[in-house]
């Protein structure tokens, strides 16, 4: 049997694709998953976290983030008014499937005064609006998702594809790691963040023009949520953005979880942190990363081996996560238990390791990361306190960016690279409008 369409990886991306393609009358077609179908995935298992059906996205605390100036790179191939159409539409379905419809950080004379504290505080503050799911709400939707598919698109997990084939600049099919060939018109490579390392050896396989992405590294900040409230019940999430006066470096906040709490993520056998909030339950907390874009300068340009060797070396000194208090991190002390129950922020992460966190990032990555700490303590009073929390190391590992057309088609025609695994997008909602973006195109091409 000859598909017309095959994709490759049930992500957000993925997802959103099928779903238009079986809109748009596009057949046969076929989603492949190299990982479980959503109620055989378990979070606790390290496999499971990140890969399967929904994508790392059904363990997320579900942001759909619905400006277009962050989340993603969509802005670069559509003007702002397609851009916002097609966010709109992806937005759409996620709400018809079970997305709450209140929506945070509207402009609003609130937000504008906000953004003048901010700029006081040689901060700038990204306005965004946010829809919240909330962590306990991503896999019932991801569920009444993959309903919608039923009986339109054929689905296929546990089901790895070893290579994408191609004959004179065009695409062939495919071939799955049992030695099966499936032949199709079009392919689309759609990942997901587990798979970049095998979208990157692809890219090279093919001949393919990538580009190396930057990796942000920095820290889980964890504070009563008091200390934010202000600006969580204004924006729910706050993008703030702020350069170090000594390096010059981009210093950015990042998923920020009111009255949330901050857990372990598993990739492989790295151990790094990351922060959720529910939409029906809150901690005492809120919680927030401070991130560190590096920049290299050639001949390097690995970034993402950066990234993972900082996170290897987390987990060589704690065993897994790190814990320090703000206050023994700047006396030079190194964080203990005994310290840890003393302080007034009471974790929400039960096994993370008191440690010492200047045994982890370089000089550079934590001046910048105690001076934007300094910036916001002028903008939120007892962010800068001794008491507040920091874990060790949150890690963001864009993928390789796959060139591509406006359609997000690569140099190989009629194959398709979208979302995260292509290093076009870094959220779920442009994950989702990818997908709309590339189906559309392909449906024009097959029908006309």
């Amino acid at each position: 049997m000859e598909y017309k369409v095959i994709i490759i990886g049930s992500g957000p991306a993925g997802i959103f694709a099928a779903l238009t393609l079986a809109e748009l009358g596009v057949k046969p077609a076929l989603l492949l998953e190299k990982g479980r179908d959503l109620n055989e995935r378990e979070r606790a298992k390290s496999e499971d976290m990140l890969c399967g059906w929904g994508g790392a996205g059904a363990y997320s605390d579900g942001k759909l983030t619905l400006s277009g100036e962050v989340g993603g790179l969509l802005g670069e191939y559509l003007d702002k008014e397609a851009l916002r159409k097609v966010l709109g539409k992806a937005d759409e379905i996620w709400v018809a499937h079970g997305a709450p419809t209140q929506v945070y950080g509207d402009i609003s004379p609130r937000v504008q005064e906000l953004a003048d504290r901010a700029r006081l505080a040689s901060l700038e503050l990204i306005p965004t609006r946010i829809r919240h799911i909330g962590t306990e709400n991503c896999q019932r939707i991801l569920h009444r998702l993959r309903k919608s598919l039923e009986g339109r698109i054929e689905v296929r997990t546990g089901c790895e594809v070893k290579r994408v084939e191609e004959e004179n600049g065009e695409i062939r099919g495919l071939t799955l790691a049992d030695g099966t060939s499936l032949k199709s018109r079009v392919i689309v490579a759609a990942p997901g963040r587990s798979g970049a390392a095998w979208m990157k050896s692809q890219a090279d396989a093919l001949g393919l023009t990538t580009k190396a992405s930057a990796v942000d590294i920095g820290i889980r900040v964890e504070l009563p949520a008091p200390v934010l409230k202000e600006i969580t019940d204004i924006t729910y999430e706050s993008k703030l953005i702020y350069f170090s006066k000594t390096f010059d470096d981009k210093v950015r906040t990042f998923c920020m979880n009111p009255y949330g709490e901050v857990v372990i993520e598993k990739n492989g056998d790295i151990i790094t942190v990351n922060g959720h909030s529910y939409a029906g339950r809150r901690s005492d907390n809120s919680n927030f990363a401070i991130l560190v874009s590096s920049a290299f300068t050639e001949p390097f340009d690995d970034p993402i081996a950066y990234g993972l060797y900082i996170a290897r070396l987390a987990n060589l000194l704690g065993g897994g996560a790190i814990i320090q208090r703000l206050g023994d991190l700047l006396a030079g002390r190194r964080g203990t238990r005994e310290r840890i129950d003393r302080c007034l922020t009471r974790p929400t992460l039960g096994d993370a390791t008191p440690g010492d966190l200047s045994f982890v990032f370089p000089y550079r990555h934590l001046l910048s990361i105690i001076e934007m700490l300094q910036a916001l303590e002028k903008l939120a009073p007892g962010v800068y306190s001794r008491h507040t929390l920091l874990y060790g190391v949150e890690v963001k590992l864009y993928s390789n960016r796959i060139q591509v057309s406006p359609e997000l088609e690569t140099e190989v025609r009629n194959l398709f690279a979208i979302g995260d695994g292509a290093g076009i997008t870094r959220g779920l909602l442009q994950a989702s409008a990818s997908g709309i973006l590339a189906a559309r195109a392909i449906a024009e091409r097959l029908v006309s």
